[in-house]
């Protein structure tokens, strides 16, 4: 049987309002997430590494730095015909820019047109996690189903927070209904503590998808959304497949195989983060089996070296990037992304430093997120007193967790 034609592509024009103030210069798929990586190389990665290597990434909000990235990172062979194209909102169809994920879609079906593929894959740009994405359509192809979706292994608790897949009890392979964050959901057959949560991913056959897609822009009644409109219409239809996370296979992987975050919100960007610095982390960056890819850096190595007054600087379960100085501070359970710097005496402790961060002698930083090139002053602290913080004009969640905004102004001890 001929290979199938397979067009992926990477839906990365959300707005990103939960991850805010990261995302107020930059679109939420630019967010820089685990000191050297964007987090639209982990969608992008996954795909290559599965052997798709014709992708189209659809953008809208602040798009500027995403395709910069996108422009300088991900270049492929033209001579094989192979490539990731940036394209953003064009009003193909319309005055109207992106109406919802699907209708992003919709609006861009010149691409699927000049492609003619045979199965489109289409994923979201702001997740963390690995997946071979040819076993899921090898399973969507030999199940005979127009659509599928692909499900993590959730705990019964949170199915408020996610699309939540139910399946048909004579054959659990087939999606029975699929609801947007429901009050609750039953367990699963083989454990009843767990639900299957949508992950944003799915595959179809492309001639299905291109009738959906029609049927969802003439519907009145619909937000245009890929899991809200479009699954359910393929649901209605005894149509629709489930692809269990679990079963993905990847190689020199173990029990860290099925890692997954949806990294939309500050905490649990945050978490992600201090997910990778365990002694034993739960995502395993280190696979050179499945590398991430991203844009390399031209800084030096990291550098951990004595002050003048021969304090040493040390780290401990962190992630230095390169260009990274650590003069006779302290880090710990951190990750400093590329020329941050840490001066004499300073202390950096469960926090995220995003690129060009600098902390002054004696100062200290402690469960916070400080984005590009924020300057924390000698003496000053961050982290330890939330009506300071907020006085500062910084960000703080509900958790406690402190954020600053690009470049924003730390003033300094009076």
């Amino acid at each position: 049987m001929p290979q199938k034609k397979v067009l992926a592509v990477v839906l990365a024009g959300g707005e990103g309002k939960r991850l805010m103030p990261l995302t107020a210069d930059r679109a939420k798929p630019a967010v820089p997430f685990a000191g050297s990586y964007r987090l639209i190389d982990f969608a992008l990665s996954n795909l290559v590494n599965s052997g798709y290597l014709r992708i189209v990434v659809l953008t809208q909000y602040k798009s500027h730095s995403l395709d910069r990235h996108i422009s300088e990172t991900w270049r492929m062979s033209t001579l094989l015909r192979n490539y990731v194209a940036s394209v953003p909102a064009q009003q193909r169809r319309g005055k109207d820019w992106f109406l919802g994920s699907a209708n992003a879609i919709y609006q861009s079906m010149n691409l699927i047109h000049d492609a003619r593929p045979d199965i489109v894959v289409v994923i979201g740009a702001d997740h963390v996690y690995r997946m071979d994405f040819q076993q899921m359509v090898e399973q969507h192809i030999d199940s005979g189903a127009s659509a599928t979706v692909a499900a993590v292994r959730q705990p019964l608790e949170l199915a408020s927070s996610f699309g939540v897949i139910e399946t048909q009890r004579s054959d659990p392979t087939m999606i029975e209904r699929f609801v947007e964050k429901p009050a609750t959901t039953e367990g699963l057959a083989d454990d009843p503590t767990q639900f299957l949560a949508s992950m944003g991913n799915y595959v179809f056959t492309a001639d299905a998808l291109v009738d959906a897609l029609n049927a969802d822009a003439e519907a009145e009644d619909t937000d245009h959304d890929m899991g809200g409109d479009i699954v359910p219409w393929f649901v209605e239809q005894n149509d629709c497949g489930v692809y269990d996370f679990t079963t993905n296979v990847l190689p020199e992987e173990t029990d860290r195989t099925h890692y997954w975050r949806d990294v939309g919100t500050l905490d649990s960007y945050y978490d992600a983060h201090m997910d990778l610095v365990k002694p034993w982390p739960d995502f395993n960056l280190y696979n050179p089996e499945w590398p991430i890819f991203t844009r390399q850096s031209v800084s030096p190595p990291a550098k951990l070296v004595r002050s003048a007054t021969k304090r040493p600087g040390t780290a401990v379960d962190s992630i230095l990037s390169q260009g990274v100085v650590i003069s006779g501070g302290t880090v710990a359970q951190s990750v400093l992304s590329t020329d941050v710097r840490v001066h004499n005496e300073a202390w950096v402790e469960q926090s995220v430093l995003l690129d060009g961060v600098v902390v002054g002698k004696g100062a200290k930083v402690r469960n916070a997120i400080l984005d590009k090139n924020v300057v924390v002053p000698e003496g000053v602290q961050i982290g330890f007193d939330r009506a300071e913080d907020e006085a500062r004009g910084f960000t703080v969640t509900e958790s406690g967790l402190t954020v600053t905004s690009k470049g924003q102004f730390v003033p300094p001890l009076d």
